[in-house]
């Protein structure tokens, strides 16, 4: 049994490792926040920029898997070409070596008069883990806190190193018999590093416990290399197989590259090692005991070397995963309404900037698709079409599916989110996106009630239709403003939005007095008159729902405003303001004296 309780010990650290890797990577990472991304996203084509980028990236988030997987992300989000990528997938497989490197601290050797013993393995760790514990619960600060996480992450790691090495050091025999097996034998050992890093999910950890095994029972060049070399090819598929799901085209040659990279760079290293031992020239260090340093240097080397050679290659790279994974034939926004969808890419909600920054342009397309179907529909006013009306039926349709994708990727950012200015952010755009959906809604609506009236075969009045004229053309100048306003985050411009509003409630106001006339004078159809109702109706809710947007735009840089919209509203309503008024005027002149010029029908007297 005892040996049952050493293999639960081993695994219990490699537990704390692996949650200590984590907790550090996690705490690196909301610190860098949207810097990371603007790194990644000013990414040239050239490959040695991305090289170095992927690399320092992946020593600051202590995860390749992370740093491709959100590459990936990028990729398909926009912000990075295919091309971009393979720079970035080559430079992570070089700086998730930096964790093994970390680890080495494990063999220093120092009196405990010298400074160098605070550095040591059993001394750091308790350290961190107290400057850590006070950071977090001594402090509310957001930096103060994520600097006590990163500490309390790589005291837990390193933690979790020192009980695997107390457990290794009690297997000694079991584990060098295993690596005797693997000096005669380097496709066991190979085929050995593949699985394991394939089941833990993690190279630095399967490099971490040869380290633990390095400074405890001992290891040899000749035991360890053909891991070392596994241990890349296990990473690589698993990174692979999570970065497809549910992916684009362009994400899974970016995935691609990297099994791709791995492949060679492993076949590279086998043939190498394997020449060089014929050679003679690595008979120095072929029976060589490795410390823990060893085998990080190891490690590294055989991350390094083999991206230095193929960096000159990544075009080449990119050419074979092009073939390999061809374009899929793209139709119009309807027949692409997956692809459309997949932009909300779950590989990209451990990144709240990146995760809001994509989906903030998801809703940006949400407000073309719904001012389209506006344009769309009031055509169907002037000239009904068939095909038409099933198009827009059709992205009204795209817009439900899309508000309920965006909800549901917002929503799931929550646990991620610390920073006060991603909370805001995340509000405003579960604000923004019902807005724009009821948008499409009503688009809708008057498309409806022109198919009624289509369907009645009696035409409405011409003095109905010069209203209508003049209503479109104040809902097109009112979402113009406002959408433009929430693309470019505008102030000045959702500050014009509340005038034109309460001017178009006046003029719908009064185009439904206008209309009730006519109808006394059987100027208009009693039929088509409650059509004629349905796109008043319809045009006013799409002005009040400008008027909500615009307040969104303007809650965030006035947050005072959230939660007290109808005293915001209420208040510039009736308080004197020369700016508000003259805007109110200038619209009311404008679109009051077209609806004046337009006539009601009426016998003037």
């Amino acid at each position: 049994m005892g040996i049952f309780y050493k293999i639960i010990s081993l695994l219990g650290g490699l537990s704390m490792f692996l949650y200590g890797m984590r907790m550090m990577g996690d705490g690196l990472k909301q610190s860098s926040g949207g810097a990371m991304k603007v790194a990644l996203a000013k990414v040239t084509n050239n490959a040695v920029i991305g090289f170095i980028f992927g690399m320092l990236v992946t020593c600051m988030i202590q995860s390749s898997t992370a740093t491709i997987v959100l590459t990936v992300g990028l990729v398909g989000a926009g912000f990075l070409t295919f091309r971009q990528s393979v720079g970035i997938v080559l430079g992570a497989n070089v700086g998730t070596a930096i964790t093994a490197q970390i680890i080495r601290l494990m063999d220093l050797n120092a009196g405990n008069t010298s400074i160098l013993y605070f550095f040591k393995a059993d001394n750091l760790a308790p350290t961190a883990l107290l400057i850590g514990m006070l950071c977090i619960m001594g402090s509310k600060k957001d930096k103060i806190q994520k600097a006590g996480n990163i500490l309390v992450g790589f005291g837990i790691l390193f933690m979790g190193l020192i009980f695997m090495s107390s457990a290794v050091s009690d297997m000694g025999d079991v584990l060098g018999g295993m690596l005797t097996k693997f000096e005669d034998n380097g496709f066991l050992g190979f085929l050995a590093g593949v699985i394991v890093t394939g089941i833990i999910q993690s190279s630095s950890a399967v490099v971490g416990i040869l380290q633990s095994m390095a400074s405890s029972v001992g290891v040899r060049f000749c035991g360890v290399f053909a891991v070392i070399i596994g241990v890349n090819i296990g990473d690589c598929l698993t990174t692979f197989l999570v970065s497809r799901i549910g992916a684009k085209p362009v994400q899974i040659r970016t995935a691609l590259v990297h099994v791709i990279y791995n492949i060679l760079a492993a076949a590279l290293l086998i043939v190498g090692v394997n020449v060089l031992h014929a050679t003679g020239l690595l008979d120095s260090i072929w029976e060589m005991p490795l410390n823990s340093g060893g085998v990080a240097n190891v490690h590294g080397i055989f991350r390094m070397v083999p991206a230095i050679l193929l960096l000159p290659f990544s075009g080449l790279l990119a050419n074979v995963a092009e073939k390999l994974v061809p374009d899929s034939e793209e139709g119009d926004d309807l027949v692409a309404t997956q692809d459309v969808l997949k932009d909300l890419d779950e590989r990209l909600v451990t990144s709240p900037a990146l995760a809001l920054d994509r989906c903030r342009h998801f809703i940006f397309h949400m407000a073309g698709l719904a001012y389209s179907n506006y344009e769309a529909a009031t055509q169907q006013i002037v000239s009904y079409d068939t095909k038409r009306a099933n198009k827009i039926r059709e992205k009204e349709q795209l817009l439900d599916r899309m508000a309920d994708a965006s909800n549901s990727y917002l929503l799931s950012l929550s646990e991620h989110i610390t920073l006060k200015d991603h909370n805001l952010e995340q509000t405003a755009q579960m604000k923004a996106m019902p807005l724009l959906e009821r948008i499409g809604d009503q688009a809708n609506n008057i498309a409806i009630a022109a198919t009624r009236v289509s369907e009645q075969d009696k035409a409405l009045s011409d003095e109905a239709m010069a209203d209508l004229a003049v209503c479109t053309e104040a809902i097109r100048e009112i979402l113009d403003i406002t959408l433009g306003a929430y693309m470019n985050n505008d102030l000045g411009e959702a500050h014009r939005v509340e005038p034109l509003e309460e001017v178009i409630d006046a003029l719908i106001g009064d185009m439904q007095t206008r209309h009730v006339n006519r109808m006394t004078r059987n100027i208009c159809d009693v039929v088509n008159a409650l059509q004629f109702e349905n796109m008043l109706t319809a045009f006013e809710r799409i002005s009040d729902h400008c008027s909500d947007l615009a307040l969104v735009i303007l809650s965030q840089a006035d947050t005072s405003i959230i939660g007290n919209e109808h005293d915001y509203i209420h208040r510039i309503h009736h308080a004197y303001d020369a700016s508000y008024n003259n805007e109110f005027q200038k619209y009311h002149e404008r679109y009051f004296g077209k609806l004046t010029a337009a006539g009601d029908g009426t016998v003037q007297e």
